[in-house]
């Protein structure tokens, strides 16, 4: 049973954290009033008392490589560092991290920290500094506020490129995160964000509403546009540089104007040019490298409503733009003339375009989605399905599937050729974007209120899946994102085919798994793959002619009796007549040991210890016993018939599959 053994006087605040101190019976208490109490609990006597002025006290720390150091975090972000020797304050860690901090562990014997905290990130300082502070040596970080828009960059489909509602933009790698970029924080003057810090930037942007990317010049100048919430200012960003770019665009006649907002961006497969939608109606085509403005399309706008969308298609010819007016132009690039206009029922709040295939699709406001034919440019699929606002969409890379997620909590996957729903799942909270690897292997998306980027395996690669429409009473199985949590797991909330999926995926024994699939012997392969060939390699290795023995002489040679000694010659015919071994097979009619241990063990389905024989047989061997099964060899149709339920026993098991098939050839030869 617990009991109480001693009860402590008030400290007047809030504790809010308990710490062992490397002395015996000393402990470090974090009070909500900022104080620190270094606290003897043998003789209940508090040996010394620190103030921090950064409010609570939310982590206490001890170093342990022999430097009598404290260290306190704080719900600012900053941690201080107090030496316990002289009483006094050592040293000031500022904005370490975003908010507060959340724990600090000092390593054991080494002169390394290690730091976390809400801001979705764990960093490892190093105290080799003559003033007794930390500098950062490593970091994992993602994200502080929720990403808002991701996509994969490059062919290869390892890296997603996330714009957060920190306006920040991060390169995430699926293979390892070291390969994990940031490329820095938005803002208008970045030198003199440098300089004041980050966290006190007064010239940031506002968050990364929506980017667009194109690899093939990355290497000689920047290849990504970005469009912030409320803001009429475009920035260029350089991935390999991993920073902003050079270029903050924003258009002359926008000066005087107010609530100006760019709101959709695209950049030529080229990499030369990005066209930039507004809010105004107004669309421009600008150029990468310089920044210079190379024209606008239309007169004066391009549209009398909104702009919430524009594409390029893949040969720089046709330029599309959908607005809130409920229509879709389509523009020559060159000469930014009208070619022609295509009238929606709706409003159009995003577009997306598949360059390889030329399929342009197109949300409505009304939760609809229309695949649009920008070669013919008409409509050729209409989907209808979702019950809240289309969040984003991507295409598969083969063009034959498009992913759409809406504020429903649902990922739908349409089959373009069909035209029909063929996948569907809910997800808590719901996702606010989604995209595909070009090599069609994941799918990543973002989700409301939620800092992390998920991945999701595509099952088509893996295993086989049938693909068939889903029927329109079809319900969506409710799907938990990968997570950690504390006390018992909860499953009141999965649906009854979350669970089945789940019990596919225990532990299952070799004996389960060889029920299921086919599995080879461990013998070498000399043991069986030249049982049917054993004849040929015998005939090529038979010798041209036999070994002769040498003959020993004898100590007294042979002599014949007369006048003249001679030695008598040896009679050849008779020892061959003596070395002849040639065996009548018709005249042996005694089972062999191999065949009464068939007769007596498949009456009783004892099938282990003959393939344990042959197994221990060498080829030759086998091919003698298999041989001796038929009536020639002196076997029986019976014995021919037993060694047959023998093989389909082995073919069953799904075991020793070449073992099998190597015996089930010599028998048929």
């Amino acid at each position: 049973m617990s009991k109480l053994v001693y009860s402590f006087d008030s400290f007047h605040s809030r504790i809010h954290t308990l710490e062992q101190a490397p002395a015996v019976d000393v402990i470090g208490i974090g009070l909500e009033s900022g104080k620190v109490i270094i606290h003897n609990i043998k003789y209940d006597e508090s040996i010394m008392t620190f103030t921090q002025e950064w409010g609570p006290v939310t982590t206490i720390a001890f170093r342990t490589d022999g430097h009598p150091v404290m260290a306190t975090g704080s719900t600012a972000g900053h941690v201080a560092l107090w030496d316990l020797e002289e009483r006094k304050l050592l040293s000031q860690m500022r904005d370490v991290h975003h908010g507060a901090v959340a724990s600090l562990k000092y390593l054991p014997s080494e002169p390394l920290m290690v730091s976390t905290s809400a801001d979705n990130s764990i960093k490892i300082w190093i105290f080799d500094i003559a003033d007794g502070g930390g500098r950062l040596l490593r970091q994992r970080s993602g994200h502080y506020a929720p990403p808002s828009k991701i996509r994969f960059y490059g062919p290869n489909g390892t890296d997603i490129l996330s714009a957060g509602q920190d306006s920040t933009l991060k390169s995430f790698s699926t293979e390892h995160d070291k390969h994990n970029k940031n490329l820095g924080q938005a803002s208008m003057n970045r030198k003199l964000a440098k300089r004041k810090g980050i966290k006190y930037d007064e010239y940031k942007l506002p968050p990364i509403t929506v980017f667009a990317s194109e690899t093939s010049r990355q290497s000689e100048w920047d290849g990504i546009i970005a469009c912030h919430l409320g803001s009429p200012v475009v920035t260029s960003w350089n991935y390999q540089k991993c920073s902003m770019g050079k270029h903050k665009i924003q258009h002359e006649r926008f000066t005087e104007e107010k609530h100006i907002e760019a709101l959709c961006t695209d950049i030529s497969s080229c990499g030369n040019f990005f066209i930039v939608g507004w809010n105004k109606g107004h669309v421009d085509l600008y150029n990468i490298q310089s920044g210079i403005h190379r024209g606008q399309y239309g007169q004066t706008v391009a549209h009398s409503g909104a702009v919430r969308g524009v594409a390029i298609d893949g040969l720089n010819q046709i330029v599309v733009t959908a607005s809130t007016d409920k229509t879709l132009k389509f523009w020559r690039f060159k000469k930014k003339n009208l070619l022609f206009t295509l009238k929606t029922d709706l409003s159009i709040s995003q577009i997306l375009l598949h360059r390889e295939s030329s399929m342009l699709a197109v949300a409505n406001d009304d939760f609809s989605l229309i695949i649009v034919d920008i070669d013919v440019r008409r409509i050729v699929r209409k989907f209808i399905g979702h019950k809240n606002r289309i969040t984003d969409m991507c295409f598969s890379p083969d063009g034959r599937w498009l992913l759409t997620t809406s504020m429903d909590s649902a990922v739908r996957t349409w089959h373009l050729p069909s035209g029909r729903l063929i996948d569907v799942f809910l997800v808590d909270p719901p996702p606010t974007s989604v995209t595909m690897s070009p090599t069609a292997d994941f799918i990543a998306t973002s989700h409301v209120d939620d800092l992390g980027v998920y991945l999701w395996s595509n099952r088509t690669l893996f295993s086989h899946v049938s693909l068939h429409p889903l029927p329109e009473d079809y319900i969506p199985t409710q799907l938990l994102l990968p997570g950690t949590h504390h006390g018992e797991d909860h499953h009141d909330d999965i649906s009854d085919s979350t669970v089945s999926v789940n019990v596919d995926e225990e532990f299952k024994s070799p004996q389960q798994i060889s029920a299921e699939l086919i599995t080879l012997s461990l013998l070498p392969h000399s043991r069986w793959k030249n049982l049917t060939n054993l004849e040929l390699i015998k005939k090529r290795n038979k010798p041209k002619e036999p070994p002769k023995v040498a003959k020993s002489a004898p100590f007294f040679l042979p002599t014949i009796p007369g006048l003249t000694p001679q030695f008598k010659q040896p009679d050849v015919d008779a020892e061959k007549k003596v070395m002849s071994h040639v065996i009548d097979f018709a005249g042996l009619q005694a089972e062999s040991e191999f065949i009464q241990l068939i007769k007596e063990n498949i009456e009783m389905n004892n099938f282990e210890s003959i393939l344990g024989k042959l197994k221990e047989l060498s080829p030759s061997s086998i091919d003698i016993e298999i041989r001796s099964l038929s009536p020639i060899g002196g076997g029986s149709i019976e014995h021919m018939l037993q060694f047959l339920q023998f093989l389909q026993h082995m073919l069953e098991s799904n075991q020793d599959f070449e073992l099998a098939q190597a015996y089930i050839a010599i028998f048929l030869k």
